[in-house]
């Protein structure tokens, strides 16, 4: 909760520190990596620098924070601080960092809004950083209190035992472990982080979702090989396809994320689109593997039949359950089989479970499309949980 001598400050500020807060976070990353470089390595997805993502998300997060601080005093943005919170254990953020952050954040604040930041105008900013990094930290704190409390114990050697082509585009790595420690579980539908040394030395992270239920000594995941027309090639997916083989060595981290497979025994619904379908996988192959009750409806959208990632693995475990069925829709869709669809998806034209909880994950546009549409229908808000690849650009758990 805000100072009463604070809030009154981010009240009249929020506007103008929001008009201008995706410049602050331009210049904040610009002065960061320039007296700060070595974050690259390890930490950082300069990716996400190059196409904006990660100002952007965070620009939102800040403004998204400093909103409900205003709005809603007594609440915390819970699911949003969760979602950053594994994301930056994922990557052994350290409280240290935090420090760093907020010196070239303020930096940038007042390199943007000059004289406008008062005294009292940087000590209400400062405010609310420090009750949102202290939160994240106490999240962390919690998180690696699993491996001793120390984030650096994350990280583990693990093999490359299997690397199969899922499709033209995508690739599954089957890791094992290369000591006798035992395995940190996943709940299903969690990621972990691939450090993978690039040509210049550095090692930039990439997480990718577990896409099958742990067995105690392997763990597997895909990955897309990441090539848009007019933006440079995936610097990490083109390494994985091009140059990783079996009997390579890889650091990966701990699972984490909060998007995980709720307890219970009521119905689930999984909507997917193109690789988005990975953590769905997971989840129904543990499903599968537990020899679930549940009734499932499992809903993918994909450009063909022969784009569909994990397909003979998903309708496999979905055969074992005895309630369950996948629907399928395809842009070019060639001949349609039973429960295939031409075109995008359409969650109206099939029927949808009483209470079920909703799973989403794809392309933004169109998790967008499906939430308004389920919401149109009367599901709950609190029903709907996404995943998102990479920075958080919706915060859709915020609304």
């Amino acid at each position: 909760m805000l100072s009463s001598s604070s809030a009154p400050v981010i009240e009249a500020t929020l506007p103008v520190v929001g008009e201008h807060i995706k410049t602050i976070a331009q210049r904040f990353y610009d002065h960061l990596f320039e007296v700060h470089p070595e974050l690259f390595d390890g930490v950082f997805n300069r990716g996400n620098q190059a196409d904006g993502h990660q100002q952007q998300a965070l620009a939102g997060s800040i403004a998204a924070y400093a909103t409900m601080l205003l709005e809603h005093p007594d609440k915390a943005p819970e699911h949003l601080l969760s979602r950053i919170s594994h994301k930056h254990a994922a990557l052994a953020v350290t409280p240290a960092q935090y420090d760093v952050v907020h010196e070239h954040l303020f930096w940038a604040i007042v390199d943007v809004l000059g004289e406008a930041v008062t005294p009292e105008v940087a000590a209400a900013w400062d405010e609310v950083y420090w009750l949102m990094a202290n939160t994240l930290i106490n999240l962390e704190r919690g998180l690696y209190a699993d491996f001793g409390g120390e984030p650096a114990n994350v990280w583990r050697t693990w093999r490359v035992v299997e690397k199969r082509s899922e499709t033209d585009d995508v690739v599954s790595l089957v890791v094992e472990r290369t000591d006798e420690r035992d395995v940190y579980p996943s709940q299903p539908g969690q990621y972990v982080t691939l450090q993978m040394p690039t040509a210049d030395g550095l090692r930039q992270p990439r997480q990718y979702s577990l896409t099958r239920a742990d067995d105690g000594h392997h763990r597997t995941f895909a990955v897309k090989r990441v090539h848009d027309a007019g933006r440079p090639d995936g610097e990490v997916s083109t390494l994985v396809h091009d140059s990783l083989q079996v009997g390579d060595e890889i650091t990966l981290s701990a699972p984490f994320g909060d998007v995980v497979l709720e307890p219970g025994d009521g119905p689930l619904v999984f909507a997917s689109a193109g690789i988005g379908v990975t953590p769905y996988a997971g989840m129904v192959n543990h499903l599968a593997a537990q020899g679930s009750q549940r009734e499932v409806l499992f809903l993918h959208a994909g450009t063909s039949h022969e784009s569909f990632v994990l397909r003979e693995q998903i309708t496999k475990d979905l055969e074992s359950l005895p309630n369950a069925s996948l629907h399928a829709w395809y842009e070019q869709p060639g001949e349609l089989g039973a429960n295939e669809h031409e075109g995008f998806m359409d969650v109206s034209a099939v029927e949808l479970p009483a209470d079920a909880t909703y799973y989403l994950c794809g392309p933004l546009p169109f998790m967008q499309a499906v939430r308004e549409r389920l919401l149109g229908l009367g599901v709950p808000a609190r029903k709907i949980q996404y995943e998102v690849f990479g920075p958080d650009l919706w915060q859709a758990d915020t609304e």
